[in-house]
């Protein structure tokens, strides 16, 4: 069983809000939409939040997203990755996406699940040349996505292990849009 995990603890140093609550094209909030599209390509998906953010752990489970709740995710990306990770520790696998980046198709994250599901160790879409988003993680990196601390998130683990990387040829630039700016949310190039 592979497993999606949406990393949706963090801040929004740079955009100037809450940019998991902020209104996508269609007022949906970006977290929330990331997340229903990570759950259509992978039914068992949760949503890493804060211990205390009640109003995104509420709108999530209200849509169905099973909700991981992170004491120390203050301590960055990495201390939120683990915590999804340890406790979902029964997974083949564990797919990581990002909740401001909610331009993904499902069809990119599937391919990923399915190169997991396939054998490769570790998995994650290109798109004109680039490296992008979610990123697939077998289940023998369990014990590394456990012990991740900090803001690096698994930088560090995919840099060691490049070799290992499954790159998945996409047409899709969602896969390298992450929205860090409210001009973003709707600025049809897409910021690298």
């Amino acid at each position: 069983m592979i497993v999606g995990i949406l990393l949706a603890a963090g801040g929004a140093r740079r955009f100037g809000s809450d940019k998991r609550l902020h209104p996508l094209a269609d007022g949906t909030p970006m977290a929330l939409g990331a997340a229903r599209t990570l759950k259509a390509a992978l039914p068992a998906s949760y949503a890493v939040v804060a211990d205390d953010d009640a109003e995104l752990a509420g709108r999530l489970q209200a849509a169905g997203i099973g909700i991981v709740r992170c004491a120390h995710s203050a301590r960055g990306m990495g201390a939120s990755l683990a915590c999804g990770v340890r406790a979902l520790p029964d997974a083949d696998g564990w797919v990581i996406a990002l909740a401001d980046m909610p331009f993904i198709e499902v069809a990119s994250i599937r391919a990923v699940a399915g190169r997991l599901a396939a054998g490769a160790a570790l998995a994650a879409p290109v798109h004109a040349g680039r490296r992008g988003h979610p990123v697939g993680f077998a289940r023998e990196y369990g014990d590394a996505l456990r012990a991740l601390d900090g803001d690096r998130g698994a930088r560090d683990l995919i840099e060691r292990d490049r070799a290992r990387l499954a790159l998945i040829p996409v047409a899709d630039a969602g896969v390298l849009r992450d929205v860090d700016t409210p001009v973003a949310v709707t600025h049809r190039t897409y910021p690298l």
